[in-house]
């Protein structure tokens, strides 16, 4: 099971607002009680409401919901559209996210608002966004928890790189998924087409909340001024 998913289910166990041991989650998932510690870490790093310690449980001390809101035609179809795209878009883990949230809208839609059939919306990543698919999940993991990385990068002249970088955001332009970051050895920003990054790992290491070189600084730089 990839580590996407399996934190997805994790917070799906978690709804239901029980004390869950480490041992019981980790049997339900069939891994070890040490990546249920590592996992459940990520979640409570991300800003999610999970309370708890190795040896005693976790629970989720506020439910995950959207209050009761009322959406227009547009509004309904902006969405349609949006978790269509995403469900069949080049991200395995974003993709299965899409699709359950799409089964949740026709739970509670109105007959006439449900999702389109398979027939009714075609998606085509593409060949660049096809390559940057099988990163994207690490990427995303580590832009939540601040964690530095180390990327193997094909530049345009064809000429391999070695970096570590801190991932500050995924932007997609269509086809092309970029992931704009502060790179260590550059000392500044730089952004990267994901498709081009031939090798990535973790590092493990969490990088500090630093004035200029945090993601409001990056955005301010892109900004054109006033």
């Amino acid at each position: 099971m990839r580590r996407t998913d399996r934190l997805f289910d994790l917070i799906q166990i978690l709804r239901d607002g029980r004390l869950h041991r480490a041992q019981d989650l980790a049997e339900r998932l069939e891994v070890s009680t040490r990546t249920v510690w590592r996992d459940m870490a990520t979640l409570m790093a991300s800003g999610l409401p999970v309370e708890g310690e190795r040896g005693v449980g976790y629970i989720l001390r506020a439910p995950i919901t959207l209050p009761p809101m009322v959406l227009t035609a547009d509004e309904m179809e902006a969405l349609r559209l949006g978790v269509r795209l995403v469900a069949e878009g080049a991200d395995p883990g974003l993709g299965r996210a899409a699709r359950n949230l799409a089964a949740k809208i026709a739970a509670v839609a109105p007959q006439h608002a449900t999702l389109p059939d398979e027939d009714e919306l075609f998606v085509f990543p593409g060949d660049q966004a096809q390559r940057a698919a099988p990163h994207l999940p690490t990427i995303r993991a580590a832009i939540r928890t601040h964690e530095r990385l180390t990327i193997t990068y094909l530049d345009l002249d064809g000429r391999q790189t070695h970096r570590d970088i801190r991932p500050l955001q995924l932007e997609f332009w269509g086809r092309v998924w970029t992931l704009a970051a502060w790179c260590e050895a550059r000392g500044d920003f730089r952004s990267f087409r994901v498709d081009r990054i031939l090798a990535l790992e973790p590092t493990g290491e969490t990088f500090p909340d630093e004035p200029g070189r945090r993601l409001a600084d990056y955005r301010a730089r892109s900004s054109p001024d006033d």
